[in-house]
């Protein structure tokens, strides 16, 4: 991700490219820098006039178009893999780690996949016009409050070109225009799939401004984005915690903060342990590279001597390095555990590796969470319901899961059906973020000459 604003030792879709290092915005000269931004503020108008066409469209036209860009993405597998194929040989020349080089890897049933989710979000209810509420007042002037699409959403993302599609479906779906930065990791394959996707709205009828990308302006054209307040309503960045944190400080834009998940599982006193097992391991090893991995595992101390010796062997036999404090690497027998530190109980490891600890008991658990969290998602195992209950009320986070994998918050897997990004924030939107969280609600008033005396 360094292509955009962040350092290369973050790692989800991190990428180090040695031409484009530095602090936010190119080390251009003050004229091309001016030049830069009126050409991202030329597109964020053009954008805004096409989310008026949008926001007016039937929901029918813009089901229509999210089929044509599933049938345009098919049509033109050759042309995407062939495109993708020349990201991929950059990677490779720029040294790219091999599990980001796949995540940036197209091929054809890649390539299907997406246009099925795409298809899979036709088939979510619309959001634009529902009455979240409505009454008749006492005078009988009629009120309802509708949904209404935000307009213009900014976003900022790296090295993965399936998020190009999902966030245009979504913003699509939800009557918003759309303007991408999607890094230079991905440019050839995010030009072709814009291109597909501004052919499908042309077939009907809608405006290809529409969906727009930056990625040809650099980080001097994200630096203009998150500055372009009035042409864009809200900048979203998908990525780690310093390109998060670094839109958030820039941007006069409002912004949703999503994703960093430094996740906890806590194993209670009332733990059924071969439960909780199967839990921690789903959490940290069945993708371990998504913020809402289990970063740490914390043992209750009457459990310990029990649990730490399963917990650390099967999770060495997954390949997982792991990370212990003294009462965990006192109990983990021939398997090694590396001495774990504050650095470890911080860090969003996106990768197998993990830090365990022991807890004297549920009021450590939840001290230590309360000082590590990134509020993302924590879990609890226990069988005790008073211990349940405390954790899901005392718990800072946007997503709370007992007896149950960290993995589940997704928007998918909650129901949502697609998900733009998980918001660690608290206000507008938290946790996944679906189609009506790409909409803000307008209060509608009818009356029959109704005068406020």
């Amino acid at each position: 991700m360094t292509d955009l604003l962040r350092s290369p030792a973050d790692t989800d879709d991190a990428h180090v490219e040695g031409r484009d290092h530095g602090p936010l915005g190119d080390p251009a000269a003050a004229g091309d820098a001016d030049a830069v931004r009126e050409a991202v503020e030329q597109v964020a108008r053009e954008a805004r006039v096409a989310s008026r066409a949008l926001a007016t469209a039937s929901g029918a036209t813009r089901d229509a178009a999210l089929l044509a860009v599933a049938d345009g993405l098919v049509a033109a597998t050759d042309r995407v893999v062939a495109a993708n194929a020349e990201d991929l040989e950059r990677a490779r020349a720029e040294g790219m780690s091999t599990s980001l080089q796949d995540r940036l890897r197209l091929d054809a049933g890649r390539v299907e996949a997406i246009a099925d989710a795409v298809r899979e979000v036709v088939a979510l209810p619309d959001p634009v016009g529902q009455v979240v509420r409505g009454s008749t007042l006492a005078n009988g002037l009629r009120v309802r409050q509708v949904r209404r699409p935000l307009g213009v959403v900014g976003m900022v993302y790296e090295a993965r070109p399936n998020v190009t599609v999902d966030a245009a479906a979504l913003c699509l779906k939800s009557g918003n225009a759309v303007v991408l930065r999607g890094g230079s990791a991905a440019r050839s394959s995010n030009e072709t799939i814009i291109a597909v996707l501004q052919e499908a709205l042309v077939s009907v009828g809608l405006p290809a401004d529409a969906v727009r990308t930056i990625d040809a302006h650099g980080r001097a054209g994200v630096r203009a984005l998150l500055r372009a307040r009035g042409l864009v309503d809200v900048v979203i960045p998908r990525g780690g915690a310093d390109l998060i944190r670094t839109v958030v400080e820039t941007a006069t834009v409002p912004t949703v903060e999503t994703g960093t998940g430094n996740c906890h599982v806590y194993v209670d006193a009332a733990a059924d342990l071969d439960e909780a097992l199967e839990v921690c391991v789903n959490a940290k090893v069945q993708r371990p590279s998504t913020c809402n991995a289990a970063e740490t595992v914390l043992v209750h101390a009457a459990v310990a001597d029990a649990f730490v010796p399963r917990l650390v062997e099967t999770m060495a036999a997954a390949g997982v390095r792991l990370h212990g404090d003294d009462r965990v690497r006192a109990r983990a027998g021939d398997v090694p555990v590396e001495p774990a530190g504050e650095e470890d109980w911080a860090t969003e490891y996106l990768a197998l590796e993990l830090a365990v600890g022991v807890v004297d008991d549920l009021d450590a658990a939840l001290e230590h969470i309360r000082r590590w969290s990134s509020g993302h998602t924590e879990a609890i195992c226990t069988r005790d319901v008073r211990a349940a209950d405390r954790f899901v009320a005392e718990v800072d986070a946007a997503g709370v899961a007992v007896n149950a994998s960290t993995r589940f918050t997704d928007g998918g897997q909650l129901g949502l059906g697609a998900e733009i990004g998980i918001s660690t924030q608290k206000l507008h939107a938290r946790g996944p973020m679906g189609l009506t969280d790409l909409t803000t609600t307008t209060w509608v008033m009818t009356g029959d000459g109704h005068l406020r005396h």
